[in-house]
């Protein structure tokens, strides 16, 4: 095993280390921690028990990992984090332990968490996310795959933010904002479709426009969410796509987010 540990940092017996981790001076790592293979773990980072992180981390100085949650009903109970792999997180990032509600506070493989970036206690963060600088989340938000939460925006607890979806920076997000949309004005509101990501992910204009339809008639266009739901299943096309939509809306407890 190639460990490059320095002397000035405190690293409990109980902690697993794999192959080629790098831990910084100042740096401590509690009991109960599995970190993996070819991590950096800069100086100043605070990693507390129940912290399991993937291979090929980086994590920055100040960070603090899997301390207990802000939560006044928590009593003590063991949960933990989940970090994947290839994840960044950066300066003075804060990730709490999740609670009894799920055990667990996740973070999926290929996401960035900017500088000052809190996670509260038993949010799902999937993968390929970007939280910007100073993003806050409160607990049990949800947020999927290859979305992109702006700078010093501030997620309601139990909110939901679908694939791909792009929320513009200082945003308040009070509801839930589905997949593959851009959102912003306050209050939060849909302002189209996130084309530019679209694309860049290998979407093809035809998905993109049908996408489009599909918004159109629940944002713009002059119908409630029923009406509008109803005319989508009845006459636009079924796609992976549309399904995933509806299925966002079904499953929204909070209510989506309104158009213009």
């Amino acid at each position: 095993m190639n460990l490059s540990i320095s002397q000035m940092c405190v690293v409990d017996d109980g902690a697993q280390l794999g192959d080629n981790v790098s831990v910084g001076h100042f740096t401590t790592i509690a009991d109960d921690v599995i970190i993996g293979d070819n991590t950096w773990i800069g100086p100043n980072v605070t990693i507390m028990s129940g912290a399991r992180i993937g291979n090929n981390c980086r994590i920055f100085p100040g960070a603090v990992l899997s301390a207990i949650p802000q939560d006044l009903k928590f009593k003590g109970e063991y949960s933990n984090i989940d970090i994947g792999n290839n994840v960044t997180i950066r300066e003075c990032v804060t990730i709490n332990r999740g609670t009894e509600y799920s055990d667990t506070t996740r973070v999926g493989n290929n996401t960035m968490l900017m500088a000052y970036v809190h996670l509260a206690h038993d949010c799902i963060i999937g993968n390929n996310v970007i939280l910007g600088n100073a993003v806050n989340v409160a607990g049990h938000v949800e947020i999927n795959d290859h979305a992109i939460v702006s700078g010093m925006s501030a997620i309601h607890q139990f909110c939901k933010i679908g694939k791909h979806a792009f929320i513009s920076g200082g945003s308040l997000v009070g509801k839930d904002v589905p997949p593959y949309v851009k959102a912003a004005r306050n209050p939060l509101s849909y302002v189209g479709v996130n084309s530019v990501g679209l694309k860049r992910r290998g979407y093809t204009n035809d998905q993109i426009h049908h996408i489009q339809d599909i918004y159109r008639k629940l944002f713009v266009e002059d119908y409630n969410i029923t009406q509008a739901i109803n005319f989508i299943q009845s006459e636009l096309e079924d796609t992976p796509e549309r399904q995933e939509i509806l299925d966002f809306i079904e499953q929204s407890d909070r209510g989506i987010m309104k158009g213009y």
